[in-house]
């Protein structure tokens, strides 16, 4: 049973309603079976593998934060504040949305923590002031993918330590491609908001705005810390996944005063909830990795790429349209884990800059995170706004289309994304 069968069985089971993680291992297992050959026992072995990897820990523990961030009134905070800096714009309320993923990517380095944090207060309030369901679904998804691509990364902080590059250098990569794109869904917005009257909050008042600023300070202060400690030098991504936690703890327990001990519970019971839903596509997406690359599928890709043209403009279009396939079929960080070793002796032969790779790699994967079958922060939107996947993915086409745009300029003009590492820290 070749590739092409096996994703074919996958998109016809996850059609059928069968939960992501069990579609991939489902494909695998009947090419296993069909095909004869190899045991099934490698499939609880690659599952174990594909989870038991130490970067790992780092989605447990922003999950955990963002939940701290939720019940402790930091996540409302971030919004007050966004509000009271774009709300008074026509379609206010979905420019506050993506104000807040641009502010919340600063703290959690994972949109399904994005999603979760701040869609469940973000989807009813827009929702009561008359925004489609469907449409304030698709604005909390899409936007909360800003959450990789600003940093702290989960994805980057993966392909820094499959590729070897530096993790601060490429984070700091991901400022301005996060910029663009979050000014560029705030356009988006706006001509949606023109078109079909939303409403308008309020007026500005710089008042409102400075005691939003008073209010949210110790919030601002978390991206200082989580940055700082690892620009710095002081702490790991994991640890600083777990200075988060700490931080979002003591803030929100004994400055704040609005998460109470009890809430604890709640709080951890549903960052299991989350992480297990997350590390089981994680794990499944292993298994699928492994059968693709058993049968040197990618190898096989790159032999056809460079057989092809050895052109740099060309080979990174080939590996982009790679990439967004792939995204559509993992979760970021198998992508990442299974990919990224196959293609940068490609990258590395027609002169690409491994950092430069790195942003396009989290962005191609950004944008898979919205695409079916697989679509992790599309599904987590959709069960919080209780609406269908195929509506809220209609109205999430403009929005991926931006994430394109974005994609496309960071691939052909790489001065935007390496100006600020070079800045700081030379070529």
């Amino acid at each position: 049973m070749n590739a092409g069968i096996v994703i074919g069985l996958i998109i016809l089971l996850t059609l059928l309603n069968v939960p992501i993680s069990f579609a991939l291992i489902g494909g695998v297992v009947a090419a296993l079976v069909l095909g004869g050959g190899t045991t099934l026992a490698v499939i609880p072995l690659q599952l174990f593998s594909g989870a038991a990897k130490f970067p790992l820990l780092a989605i447990p523990l922003f999950i955990l934060a963002g939940g701290m961030m939720n019940s402790s009134g930091i996540s409302l905070r971030i919004i007050n504040l966004a509000s009271a800096l774009v709300g008074h714009v026509r379609g206010g309320l979905a420019m506050v949305n993506v104000a807040d993923s641009m502010f919340f990517a600063e703290i959690s380095g994972s949109a399904v923590a994005d999603v979760a944090a701040l869609g469940s207060i973000i989807i009813p309030a827009m929702v009561q002031k008359g925004y489609k369901p469907a449409f304030t679904a698709a604005v909390t998804s899409v936007t909360a993918s800003l959450a990789i691509i600003i940093p702290p990364s989960i994805p980057m902080i993966l392909y820094a330590v499959i590729s070897g590059t530096s993790v601060t250098r490429l984070f700091l990569t991901g400022f301005a491609p996060g910029l663009i794109g979050g000014l560029l869904m705030m356009a988006v917005v706006y001509y949606k908001a023109r078109k079909y009257g939303f409403p308008v909050e309020e007026a500005f008042s710089l008042h409102r705005l400075g005691r939003a600023f008073r209010d949210a300070g110790w919030t601002l202060a978390l991206p200082v810390i989580i940055l700082g400690g690892m620009f710095g030098g002081i702490v790991t991504a994991t640890e600083a996944a777990g200075l988060a936690v700490l931080a979002a703890f003591i803030i929100g327990t004994f400055i704040y005063r609005e998460m109470k001990f009890r809430q604890l519970w709640s709080v951890t019971l549903d960052g299991v909830v989350q992480t297990a839903t997350v590390m089981m596509i994680v794990a499944a997406s292993a298994v699928l990795g492994w059968y693709l690359t058993n049968e040197q599928i990618p190898q096989k890709f790159a032999e056809i790429v460079l057989g092809f043209t050895t052109d740099r403009v060309l080979v990174l279009l080939f590996l982009n349209i790679f990439l967004l396939i792939a995204g559509m079929f993992l979760h970021s960080a198998a992508a990442i884990l299974l990919i990224v070793p196959i293609v940068m002796p490609l990258v590395r032969q027609v002169g690409v800059d491994p950092t430069h790779f790195g942003i396009i790699v989290t962005l191609n994967l950004a944008i898979g995170q919205q695409t079916p079958p697989v679509s992790s922060v599309l599904l987590t939107a959709c069960a919080v706004a209780k609406q269908p996947v195929g509506k809220v993915f209609r109205e999430a086409i403009p929005f991926i289309g931006v994430l394109l745009i974005v994609l496309a300029i960071v691939t052909y003009i790489p001065a935007i994304p390496l100006f600020l590492p070079e800045l700081l820290q030379g070529p």
